[in-house]
């Protein structure tokens, strides 16, 4: 598979276990930097979302220039 910068793929879990456990879960290239995805559907205010987690593969720290800009709709998200 290529590896496009700001690019990635999430997966279903088929290993979830626990509540805990992330429904979802992948890896992308974000700036440069090999990172891992956890993703778990939660339920707020009359609506669903993906709550997000990123983690460097290779354990490292990563400090971004600027906040990114939050998404009021997932409609909004150029898939």
């Amino acid at each position: 598979m290529e590896k496009r910068d700001n690019n990635g793929a999430l997966f279903k879990n088929e290993r979830k276990e626990k509540d805990t456990h992330p429904d979802y879960n992948g890896s992308a290239l974000i700036g440069g930097v090999d990172m891992w995805i956890s993703a778990w559907i939660k339920k707020g205010n009359g609506k669903t979302y993906m709550s997000l987690a990123f983690k460097p593969k290779d354990g490292a720290t990563v400090k971004m220039d600027k906040p990114a800009k939050p998404v009021d709709d997932l409609d909004e998200i150029p898939w």
